[in-house]
């Protein structure tokens, strides 16, 4: 189930270009992706079975029931109908229905696969059926198959020699903290916070009642799920370094993956993985829009899951037909905003016990994780953003914090906001003490 939920369309595309970026420095690479698209989606379900969370929203809520429903709308539109959603449909696009169709003619084919495949998305979660989980069972292990047949090939006969392989200018220097930062892109930690609390619920209804089991059950399955796509990550990052002998640093991974599997599979081997690919991104999708749709209807009661479900699909189609480079482009900056919240919520969530979930530790490690992570986000933004005036401006302020250089002006900040907390919360709790015992 972790392994389903987890992989997606993000995680083809993303390690792939990695690799191309990284080229001869894709060692150095991969280990900062692994934290950000493994170890940190593994720390999320665990966030979750710690608390006890029934979701995003009680992640977020030692900071206030105001703070945590701004923070679960963040999470879900990011995750669902703005960015990882439609992205569902460009990668299946991208990889599958593109190289068939015109260049000329291909804003109309996504206009109308895109409506097709939401439609198809909106069919299957209206009744929240099992159809296509069922289906998925058959064609996930199926296409992970071919994907490890391409693996196989590409190994055996190799592209180009990746030691050697040429290196992008960022990732000369800087190639640890761009694969950490490029691991956000996966959205795993964001979607591990909203699913997390199925996985607990599958735990518990397994018969494992206790909370120490349960963590135990979700840290043992969750290490062998992030494991898995970890082992997946690595081949997919080598064989991208691989394919510069071949080919061009692509625009996105999804192009990458294209000209790889046509290289060896044909047109047939093409197609037939663009099919299971279009089907194991639906299964996603449906994922997404039903897990979107029922939060929103718990928390906005007023509006039925079946209207929610229409606007995320809705909403998701008008999305994808950006086109997959837009989409990139523009969700970067949400997640240089989202993913230092949701690190710092996690990590304090997973370590929540050892100062008894206190409010005041989460308000002060918040406090000085948002201001610096809003800053990273503008000067993410495409140039339109980022080079006006007002970009500019908070560049320059930003620019004076450390780490900003690599996009982590946020991390001695959150430290700072850390600190602070602890000492409030134990002198807090020494003053408690000495009232109690004088009572």
């Amino acid at each position: 189930m972790l392994f389903g939920l987890f992989f997606g369309a993000g995680n083809l595309i993303f390690p792939l270009h990695l690799g191309q970026l990284a080229g001869a420095n894709w060692g150095t690479a991969a280990v900062g992706f692994l934290i950000t698209g493994v170890l940190l989606p593994l720390l999320s379900v665990l966030a979750v079975a710690i608390t006890h969370a029934d979701g995003v929203y009680d992640i977020g809520k030692p900071l206030g029931a105001g703070f945590a429903v701004v923070f679960m709308v963040l999470i879900h539109a990011t995750i669902g109908p703005l960015f990882g959603t439609p992205r569902t449909a460009t990668v299946s696009f991208t990889v599958g229905i593109a190289p068939f169709v015109p260049k000329n003619m291909q804003g109309t084919a996504l206009l109308i696969f895109s409506a097709l495949f939401f439609l198809a998305a909106f069919g299957f979660s209206y009744h929240q059926n099992n159809i296509l989980s069922n289906v998925g069972k058959v064609l996930n292990p199926l296409f992970l198959s071919l994907l490890f047949l391409v693996f196989l090939v590409a190994f055996a006969r190799p592209l180009g020699n990746p030691q050697t392989a040429a290196v992008t200018a960022a990732y000369k220097h800087g190639a640890l903290v761009n694969g950490f930062l490029e691991g956000y892109n996966t959205m795993d930690a964001l979607a591990g916070l909203a699913f997390g609390v199925t996985v607990v619920t599958a735990v518990r209804g397994m018969g494992q009642k206790n909370a120490k089991s349960v963590s135990k059950v979700v840290a043992k399955s969750g290490l062998l799920a992030v494991l898995a796509i970890g082992f997946i990550y690595l081949l997919l990052i080598l064989m991208g370094a691989m394919s510069l002998g071949r080919f061009k640093v692509s625009d996105n991974g999804g192009v990458a993956f294209n000209q790889i599997v046509n290289v060896y599979g044909g047109v047939f081997g093409q197609a037939l993985l663009a099919f299971l690919l279009t089907v194991t991104c639906l299964t996603t999708a449906v994922g997404l829009v039903a897990a979107f749709a029922q939060d929103f209807h718990k928390h906005f009661p007023q509006v039925s899951y079946h209207a929610w479900l229409a606007l995320s699909c809705l909403a998701s189609f008008l999305a994808a037909n950006f086109g997959l480079d837009t989409i990139i482009a523009w969700s970067t900056p949400m997640l240089m905003f989202l993913y230092p919240l949701s690190m710092v919520l996690i990590l304090l969530s997973v370590c929540s016990p050892l100062f008894k979930t206190d409010g005041v530790v989460y308000f002060f490690v918040i406090v000085f994780t948002v201001v610096p992570a809003l800053g990273d986000m503008v000067v993410a933004f495409p140039s339109v953003v980022s080079q006006s005036s007002f970009g500019l401006a908070v560049a320059s302020v930003r620019n004076h914090l450390p780490l900003a250089n690599m996009g982590l002006s946020w991390l001695v900040p959150a430290l700072v906001g850390l600190a602070i907390g602890l000492v409030v919360h134990f002198v807090k709790n020494k003053k408690l003490a000495s009232t109690l015992e004088e009572d």
